[in-house]
């Protein structure tokens, strides 16, 4: 859970996927973790709507890739191997399909 907190104001630690980790081990662990944790501001904002029904705002998934792509296009540039560059490349095609086909997008609650 900490690490997913400081990865909203680090840019090299991801938050949405220590957070759903962190959900994970406490509704595992114990139902008192489960309920404090879905009541933070972090879950609400952050993690309610995917966790709820596998959707997010047009918003959330704008800053989340652009934010992701802006931090792989750092990793892109410091490497000279081309393997890890085709790695890379990769992992942001996924990204990109697994977001348009897997993530509903909401507006005004209504899935779209």
């Amino acid at each position: 859970m900490g690490l997913g907190m400081l990865g909203v104001v680090l840019p090299l630690l991801p938050t949405t996927p220590l957070l759903l980790l962190a959900l994970f081990f406490f509704v595992k662990g114990s139902k008192r973790f489960e309920v404090w944790f879905k009541g933070t501001n972090v879950y609400k904002k952050h993690l309610e709507g995917f966790v709820r029904d596998k959707s997010m705002t047009l918003k959330q998934k704008i800053t989340i890739n652009l934010f992701a792509d802006v931090m792989i296009l750092i990793a892109f540039l410091m490497v000279d191997k081309i393997w890890v560059r085709l790695i890379l490349v990769g992992v942001v095609g996924y990204k990109y399909y697994y977001f348009v086909t897997k993530i509903k997008t909401v507006s005004g609650g209504k899935a779209t």
